[in-house]
């Protein structure tokens, strides 16, 4: 069974596609990760999310990793700057090495700005470090007819189809619970809000379409990877595609997701189809695209390198496999605490609202100040932690540090805090007795949440 096994592996390894399809995917990323730094920039979110606030929330382990002032529009130029290198395959392991630490620094500077396709464009940069994306239609080979190779090892495209079809089918599964199947929660709250759209406005007000969108995006999710790979209904399922991601962008403020899972799907269509489009773009800028064509096959030499490089991609996919069911480990419901809630591409599932009062008592004196959020924080970071618990306790923290410098004696830290979820009367969220600048993050339950009382069944 082993060596059966074993010599499938073996089998595939040595198996090869067309480079076309890799380079067709390098250009796209590379100018729609150009295209949404420079939206980014345009709407002065730069300004608005990493220089003007005073106090940012950070992602466990990675403390360290802040905002660089005014020097901060410079990591977005050189995002910016390898992105386009990437693109157009100019020094290419240098751009995607220095894309993929850019990218993922901008990423990591404050969670309050986390969203799922920041983690994926995190996770798709990482594995293009490890494949021969220059190898056809770039800069580097046509530079050096060296580095020129018609066809690659499959596994290089297929890593990039798995990795989609990961995050459509987690999203799927993660859709499988009584909230959103049962009740169209949150589709309910939100669908709404879009009432005076022409065409279809009217019909968003109605209970069935709540439902029908909710059975409809989770059997999307669950069914598309595989609606893509099967050659008969690709054609069918990408007009899905299309249309479910135009939809989404028309629905909700979700920025260039809908764009960058449509032009990943393309993905699955055959090489013939990514060579076209390259030989098109050539032909648009007057390019010689003849030189790719004297390319040959690029054979593996299973040399320790080389088997390095497997073997760190097959842990990480291992690792993206099983990351997002973390969740199971923590004893109450994940809605409510978001205890292995993130990077686990459960997509739009709530509709979260909070309330904060924070007050610091000086432990010697006994004196109480109320604190007002809108002093230390933005309206969009106040709203975000209002009901996120790590929020909550990393500034507890803060506000300890801060009153602490003011002369407040072993500031202590508690919360009044309310939280209402997928349309539920709003409850109580933190424990208001526990003294919170003596509670640290860690992997472990914060049994400082007060009980959810009710239950969301499903994935």
């Amino acid at each position: 069974m082993a060596m059966a096994i074993n010599h499938s592996i073996s089998k595939y390894l040595n198996t090869y596609t067309q480079a076309s399809t890799l380079a067709f995917f390098r250009l796209a990323f590379g100018f729609m990760m150009l295209f949404s730094l420079i939206r980014f920039a345009s709407y002065g979110w730069i300004e608005d999310f990493y220089i003007k606030p005073q106090f940012h929330f950070t992602y466990y382990g990675f403390e360290w990793v802040k905002p660089l002032g005014i020097y901060t529009y410079l990591l977005f130029i050189i995002c910016g700057i390898s992105a386009l290198f990437v693109a157009i395959g100019y020094q290419y392991k240098t751009a995607i090495v220095s894309f993929f630490l850019s990218f993922t620094y901008i990423e990591l500077m404050d969670k309050t700005t986390y969203l799922n396709h920041y983690y994926f464009i995190t996770i798709v940069s990482f594995i293009l470090i490890f494949l021969p994306a220059n190898a056809y239609f770039s800069v580097d080979a046509y530079k050096n007819s060296k580095k020129v190779f018609q066809k690659i090892p499959r596994w290089t495209t297929d890593i990039l189809k798995l990795v989609l079809g990961i995050v459509y089918f987690y999203a799927g599964l993660a859709k499988l619970n009584s909230d959103w199947l049962f009740k169209a929660m949150p589709l309910k709250i939100w669908l709404p809000n879009n009432a005076d759209l022409p065409i279809i406005g009217f019909l968003l007000n109605e209970n069935w379409v709540h439902f029908a969108f909710s059975w409809t995006g989770m059997i999307y999710d669950l069914s598309i990877p595989f609606l893509l790979l099967y050659k008969r209904t690709r054609i069918f399922a990408f007009v899905l595609v299309v249309v479910f991601h135009i939809l989404t962008k028309i629905l909700f403020p979700i920025g260039v997701f809908p764009y960058i899972m449509i032009v990943s799907s393309l993905l699955f269509f055959d090489s013939s189809f990514h060579k076209k489009v390259l030989e098109y773009i050539a032909k648009f800028f007057s390019l010689s695209s003849t030189i790719f064509e004297n390319g040959k096959e690029k054979i593996q030499n299973f040399d320790l390198i080389y088997k390095t490089k497997l073997a760190v991609i097959t842990c990480f996919l291992v690792f993206q496999i099983a990351f997002p069911f973390r969740y199971v480990l923590y004893k109450d419901e994940l809605f409510w605490t978001e205890e292995g809630f993130r990077f686990s591409w459960r997509v739009m599932l709530m509709e979260k609202a909070g309330y904060t009062q924070f007050t610091v008592t000086d432990a010697t004196t006994h004196q109480t100040i109320m604190v007002n959020n809108g002093c230390f924080l933005t309206t969009f970071q106040e709203k975000q932690m209002a009901f996120q618990p790590d929020f909550i306790l990393e500034y507890a923290h803060f506000l300890h540090d801060f009153y602490k410098e003011q002369g407040v004696n072993d500031p202590e830290v508690r919360v009044e805090s309310y939280v209402a979820l997928n349309g539920r009367l709003s409850k109580p969220y933190i424990d208001p007795k526990i003294n919170l600048a003596k509670e640290y993050e860690s992997f472990q339950h914060k049994n400082w949440i007060l009980p959810f009382n009710d239950a969301i069944k499903g994935l």
